[in-house]
C-alpha cells in the first residue's frame, strides 16, 4: 500500500510538473509572438508607406496650388536642394491634376510625368508621384483635399530605433464576444475636428478583473475589425489621445479574442502630418490598460 501511495504521489508530482512546464512554454511562445509582432510593427511604420517618413501635409485651395521651396508658392516645402518650383496642383471640383514645372523630373512608377490627373473622387484613385527621395499622393478628409508628402530620407527614420511597450502580460489577451449593435454606424471625430459616421458591426464585450466592459468596433477589412480606445494610462505612459487595436472578425458564434498586448499608437504619435481618428467617448475605459505600446519619444 505504501509503495502504491508513493507511486501515486510521484505520478501527481510529475503531472503537475508537466502541466507547469507546458503553461510556462506557452507563455514563452506568446512572448516570442509579441516580440515578432513588435519587429514587424517597427518595420511597418518605417516603411516607404509608413508614418515616420511623413514630411508635410498640404491642404489644397480651389484652382492653382504651386509646390516648391520659394515662399511665394501656395505649398512651401523649404528644404535645401528642393526646387523653388517643383510643379503645380490644380484642384477643380473633386479632381486634382498635377503639372511638373520645367526642368524637373517627376515620375509615376517608371514613367516620367509632365501632366497627370492624380485624384478623382469618383474612383478615389490617388497615384503616388516621386521626385528624388520624395513621394506624394492626394488624400481626402471629408470636405478637405490635400497632399500627403513623404521624404524617404527623413531624419526621423534613423531616430526611431524602437517603440517602448508595457511588459507582455497574457492577462490582457482576453476571450470576448461581439455584441451586434442596433445601429450600423458610430460617430468618429478626427484630429482636424471633423466628425463622420463609420460603419460598425457592434461592440466587443470582455471582462477585466471580474468587471464587464464594452468597446465599439468599426469596419477595417474583410478579415479585421478596428477598435479605437482610450484608458487611464493615456498621457502618462501611453499616447495622450488613445490607441488602436485590431480584432479578427468572429465566426457564427460571435466569439473573438481582444489582445491589448497588440494595441498600438495612432499615426499621429509618429508625425504631426497625420489625420488620426480619436476614441469615441464610449470607448474611453475607466481602467489602466497596462499592455501594448507606450508613447514614443524621438
Amino acid at each position: 500500500m505504501r509503495v502504491k501511495r508513493y507511486t501515486t504521489l510521484f505520478f501527481l508530482i510529475c503531472m503537475v510538473t508537466v502541466f507547469s512546464s507546458t503553461a510556462q512554454q506557452s507563455k514563452k511562445e506568446y512572448k516570442k509572438e509579441i516580440e515578432r509582432w513588435d519587429v514587424e510593427r517597427l518595420e511597418s511604420v518605417k516603411s516607404p508607406t509608413g508614418w515616420v517618413n511623413l514630411a508635410g501635409l498640404f491642404w489644397l485651395n480651389k484652382g492653382t496650388n504651386k509646390l516648391g521651396s520659394a515662399s511665394a508658392n501656395e505649398l512651401v516645402f523649404n528644404k535645401e536642394g528642393f526646387p523653388s518650383l517643383l510643379g503645380t496642383f490644380e484642384l477643380n471640383g473633386d479632381k486634382v491634376k498635377w503639372t511638373t514645372a520645367s526642368g524637373n523630373e517627376v515620375w509615376y512608377k517608371k514613367n516620367q510625368v509632365d501632366e497627370m490627373e492624380v485624384f478623382n473622387v469618383d474612383s478615389m484613385s490617388s497615384p503616388s508621384l516621386s521626385y528624388s527621395t520624395y513621394r506624394w499622393s492626394v488624400i481626402k478628409r471629408e470636405d478637405k483635399i490635400g497632399v500627403r508628402f513623404r521624404d524617404l530620407n527623413n531624419p526621423a527614420l534613423d531616430a526611431l530605433t524602437h517603440i517602448n511597450r508595457f511588459d507582455v502580460n497574457p492577462k490582457w489577451k482576453i476571450n470576448a464576444y461581439l455584441e451586434p449593435s442596433t445601429f450600423s454606424t458610430v460617430a468618429i471625430t478626427n484630429v482636424l475636428g471633423q466628425t463622420y459616421q463609420q460603419a460598425s458591426p457592434g461592440k466587443i464585450v470582455f471582462e477585466v478583473d471580474g468587471k464587464t466592459y464594452k468597446l465599439d468596433a468599426v469596419e477595417e477589412t474583410a478579415e479585421l475589425l478596428q477598435v479605437i480606445f482610450g484608458d487611464e494610462t493615456n498621457g502618462i505612459e501611453s499616447y495622450p489621445s488613445g490607441r488602436f487595436l485590431y480584432v479578427t472578425r468572429p465566426g457564427p458564434d460571435g466569439k473573438v479574442v481582444i489582445d491589448f498586448n497588440k494595441s498600438f499608437n495612432p499615426p499621429c504619435a509618429f508625425s504631426p502630418f497625420a489625420t488620426c481618428p480619436l476614441p469615441p467617448k464610449q470607448n474611453i475605459l475607466p481602467i489602466r490598460v497596462e499592455a501594448g505600446e507606450k508613447t514614443i519619444h524621438h
